[in-house]
């Protein structure tokens, strides 16, 4: 039988070793190809940038001896897996993309900054499902390649990859943000949340002001637990520390429901008008 076709990227760069880590986790699972940015690009989101006269280049990587498929880009993670998709993909789709293993945990409002989730988001809108998987780490690490544990983010992309290839993920669930307290370990527990409507890392700008540089001061973890509902992905890692997975939609529009929306504005609309 044909292995399935995993497609990986991060957005710490090609040189991450959270991204060998990923390899390593899926690499008895199907054919793997590696894409990923030439550099660190934390906090790029779904941004299409990067130096358009830049093409992608073959990297050497070979992992426990095997020798894997893999290029990278002057280019932002989303960028870099749209460009793969119609070039490298562009006569049949990966079965699935991994997006990881990120340095830092990835939750609340904040996600919509990650290049890690945005990579995953990118693919899903050309019908790849898509894992995008994070590692607690302490901020001051978020941007160096330091040593971390990786043991416990692979037993679970191991274990997620291989749920997706083997059914389809239901309707209205695109892809599967995954975060891994740093204290996690194999028989950790994991909890199906939804995304929390709270910041988890904040930026601290000592005395702000319109002078105030865009790089001052430093970003910190600071969720707000006393608000916080337990069902929530930042509830799960950071009060109950077992890992939390969130099913994410492309479709951003509101739960709602959208005749009782348009109703309220026509009302008031009819009120501002007597």
């Amino acid at each position: 039988m044909k292995k399935p076709h995993i497609l990986l990227t991060n957005d710490d760069g090609i040189e991450s070793p959270g991204l060998k880590a990923a390899i390593e986790a899926v690499m008895d699972v199907g054919t793997l190809t590696v894409i990923a940015p030439s550099y660190q690009q934390t906090g790029a989101g779904r941004g299409l940038t990067g130096d358009k006269q830049a093409h992608l280049k073959a990297a050497d990587f070979t992992i426990r001896g095997t020798r894997i498929r893999a290029y990278h880009g002057d280019a932002s993670p989303a960028l870099v897996v749209r460009h793969c998709l119609k070039t490298i993909f562009r006569d049949s789709k990966p079965d699935l993309l991994v997006s990881g293993i990120n340095y830092g945990e990835n939750l609340g409002f904040n996600i919509t900054c990650s290049g890690t989730v945005g990579a995953a988001l990118e693919a899903s809108s050309f019908g790849v499902p898509a894992i995008a998987l994070s590692l607690q780490t302490c901020v001051d690490y978020h941007h160096s390649y330091v040593e971390q544990d990786w043991s416990t983010a692979v037993h679970f992309l191991q274990k997620f990859s291989t749920l997706l290839l083997e059914k389809r993920l239901p309707p209205d669930v695109d892809l599967l943000k995954i975060d891994i307290p740093e204290n996690a370990g194999p028989s950790t527990l994991w909890r199906t949340t939804r995304l929390a409507r709270s910041f988890y890392y904040y930026r601290d700008i000592p005395e702000p002001g319109p002078m105030s540089k865009f790089g001052a001061g430093r970003t910190v973890v600071k969720p707000d637990l006393e608000r916080l509902d337990p069902d929530t992905d930042i509830y799960a890692l950071a009060v109950d520390k077992v890992i939390s997975v969130t099913p994410l939609s492309l479709d951003l529009t509101s739960r709602i429901s959208l005749s009782e929306l348009h109703s309220y504005y026509e009302t008031q609309h009819r009120v501002e008008k007597s």
